[in-house]
């Protein structure tokens, strides 16, 4: 399955907290074309239901608990995201969901690509026939 879990790289500033932070191209495989974040959701909301024909991500979780499920279509795995220097990075071609174990976690990604409503995968269905002839 295309994910790797990494270690966002962390300076600890005593007292006054932490830093966190990745780089494009560097500690992630591609060029970072999109951020955005998810909040405000409630405990035990499931998102996502989808796979990307094309595009990478790295997501993370800075506050909170979520449980990131992937599917390849012949094996499935779950991951939780609840520390703020750890990651996740997603290939393209797997399946993904996530669930709110805890109220307004935030849910951050990092994109390979700007957003294309054609590049989502939405159908499950379709998602397991993609995957017979490969993505």
């Amino acid at each position: 399955m295309d994910y790797n879990k990494i270690d966002i790289k962390t300076i600890p500033t005593n007292e006054m907290g932490s830093l966190s932070f990745f780089e494009g191209e560097s500690d992630i495989p591609f060029q970072i074309k999109r951020i955005y974040f998810i909040h405000g959701v409630p405990k035990g909301t499931q998102r996502g239901g989808h796979a990307h024909k094309q595009l990478q991500q790295i997501l993370f979780c800075p506050f909170g608990k979520i449980e990131i499920l992937l599917d390849n279509g012949k094996k499935k795995e779950s991951f939780f995201l609840d520390e703020p220097n750890k990651g996740l990075i997603i290939g393209n071609g797997i399946w993904r969901e996530m669930i709110w174990h805890n109220s307004n976690s935030v849910l951050c990604v990092a994109a390979s690509e700007y957003y294309d409503e054609s590049d989502y995968i939405r159908n499950y269905d379709d998602f397991l026939k993609m995957v017979k002839v490969g993505i």
